[in-house]
């Protein structure tokens, strides 16, 4: 497995190796152990989570804030995403800052998203698949969001948003500067 590195301290993008031949591909997805000597991240993976889009929804961003706090590990069965996290730690040297990585079938990429960050993503082709582990269940009274198109983070969400199928509840989330966020 290849390690990518981002400029964002604990976020980081997986490239599994993939061994092909003329009958298809074969590669370990996840592999707690690997995980744990390439990255340093050992907390074990509690929930499966699979979503099905088309093309120009827009997710997130969501988070789950403390006591029941989430880790991600997120992959692209079908189509193309362009997946974002925004660091909300507040005591972060990138607090407020966005990194952005496509997530396909194709590149099977992987993007191990730690606590502190809200996530989202855009769907780039006619329609995705998208599974993702996460390190604690879900917890309503936790949940926490920021809006999408937040203007002090001036997200690039490689969609066009006049277009973007976004929910009720992802229009009405607040400004980061206002989020109900307990990382720090």
């Amino acid at each position: 497995m290849n390690i990518i590195k981002t400029p964002i301290e604990g976020l980081l993008v997986l490239e599994p190796k993939v061994h092909g031949d003329e009958r298809g591909y074969f590669f370990e997805s996840y592999n707690m152990r690997l995980l744990e000597s390439l990255t340093g991240y050992n907390t074990p993976f509690v929930q499966d989570n699979q979503a099905r889009s088309v093309k120009n929804v827009l997710r997130g961003l969501h988070y789950q804030n403390h006591p029941v706090p989430q880790a991600k590990l997120i992959r692209v069965l079908e189509g193309s995403i362009w997946d974002v996290v925004v660091d909300i730690r507040k005591n972060s040297k990138t607090y407020g800052q966005w990194y952005g990585v496509e997530l396909s079938a194709e590149n099977k990429r992987q993007f191990l998203i730690p606590h502190g960050f809200a996530h989202g993503y855009a769907v780039l082709t006619d329609s995705s698949e998208v599974f993702y582990k996460c390190d604690n269940f879900y917890d309503k009274p936790s949940e926490g969001g920021v809006f999408y198109n937040d203007p002090a983070l001036g997200i690039d969400w490689k969609i066009d948003l006049t277009k973007a199928i976004i929910s009720e509840k992802d229009m009405n989330q607040p400004l980061l500067v206002d989020a109900n966020n307990s990382y720090r």
